[in-house]
């Protein structure tokens, strides 16, 4: 059963473009912290002696090997002092401290592949979630995620969900790569990517920073306001805490 709305409604005009966060805003982020993040953490070692010899996961090592060099962070450089010390121990270390590498995110990403693929995973989307993107989809709406998680993470996420492969309904795909998500100047990038004017835009994420951020670039924000997220802050911005009560006005109309 849907959890009706709450909140206030939130019409926003003008709109040609929807940027999507994930955690807090479209999936709860729990499954991240409690699920997705265990599962890649237990698959780790056994994945990468299994890759050993696969091109993308040597080239990632190489990535996290170069970033691991240049950490200045004491218990990173206590590690690298230990005799037999590996990369794959690097970035266990990086899982216990909850810190965001982009060749750790793109190794958990091609961990998750096969746990969705074996049935183990699924995301557990807000139950308001597929309805709201198949509304937009149909109002012509262009729709986008920007995630810290990696692109291919992003689309295992929407294609194994709760609410069926959902993955079709969204155009474009961006990760960290595109830049940090408290930068406005990677909003900017991101609307020159999608050829879209920043005010047409409308960015929606529970964190606060990015959407200072985004508003910065110049993108309309509606700050996630879910139950069970970590920050219920909404500062200044409008908040929805189910797409029901959010009214998206296309540009044009």
């Amino acid at each position: 059963m849907s959890t009706p709305p709450s909140g206030p409604t939130v019409t926003c005009h003008g709109v040609s473009h929807l940027l999507l966060d994930i955690e807090g805003t479209t999936c709860p982020v729990s499954f991240v912290a409690e699920v997705l993040f265990p599962y890649a953490a237990a698959q780790l070692n056994s994945y990468l002696q299994e890759h050993a010899h696969d091109s993308q996961v040597l080239a990632l090592l190489d990535e996290a090997e170069a970033a691991w060099a240049q950490d200045a962070d004491p218990a990173a450089q206590q590690l690298r002092a230990q005799p037999g010390a590996r990369v794959h121990d690097y970035l266990t270390l990086l899982i216990q401290q909850d810190r965001k590498l982009t060749a750790l995110k793109q190794l958990q990403g091609l961990i998750w592949v096969q746990g969705y693929a074996e049935g183990v995973l699924r995301s557990p989307l807000f139950d308001d979630v597929p309805q709201a993107l198949h509304r937009w989809t149909l109002q012509g709406l262009v729709l986008a995620v920007y995630s810290s998680g990696s692109v291919q993470a992003q689309q295992l996420l929407y294609g194994h969900s709760t609410g069926g492969d959902l993955s079709s309904c969204f155009s474009h795909w961006f990760d960290t790569r595109s830049g940090a998500k408290r930068e406005p100047c990677s909003y900017s990038g991101i609307a020159e990517r999608m050829e879209a004017t920043a005010s047409r835009i409308l960015f929606i994420s529970d964190a606060l920073e990015e959407c200072v951020a985004a508003e910065q670039a110049g993108l309309q924000v509606v700050f996630s306001s879910r139950p069970g997220n970590p920050a219920r802050d909404s500062g200044l911005f409008t908040w929805v805490d189910n797409y029901a009560n959010l009214v998206i006005q296309p540009a044009g109309t």
